[in-house]
Formats: structure tokens, sequence, C-alpha cells
């Protein structure tokens, strides 16, 4: 079962610093995402994130994640 959920409120840490953003979709298959296919399945989600101040979106493992209260 995932960590996180759709809704929740994490930060990562990047080559910018840290960023906080909200998950909008768990990916437990396989999944394009900008240009490259990212290895997903239920045991090892990844999360598609928008970002709190920008209109980046991100995609990580739940081990780069923390959930932000």
């Amino acid at each position: 079962m995932s960590a996180f959920a759709k809704g929740d409120h994490v930060e990562w840490n990047s080559e910018a610093g840290m960023v906080s953003g909200v998950i909008r979709t768990v990916h437990t298959k396989d999944v394009e995402f900008k240009g490259r296919t990212r290895r997903c399945s239920p045991e090892e989600p990844q999360y598609e994130i928008s970002s709190d101040k920008t209109d980046h979106v991100a995609m990580h493992k739940e081990s780069a994640l923390r959930k932000v209260r």
C-alpha cells in the first residue's frame, strides 16, 4: 500500500532546495513522463506532484518525499 495518497501535501529536496507540493496522481503502472518511461508498481509507486509555488510538475518515488503537516 502507498504511504501517500492523492491530495497529500509533501516536500522533497531538489536542485533548488526544498520544494513542496500536492500529490495529484499515484502511478502504480509504468508511465511515460516528460519523454521518459518511469517504472512504477503497486509495491513501488511513483507520485506526480504539482509544486505549490510554480506550475512545475514533478514525479518522485516514495523515498524522496516527506509529508508536510
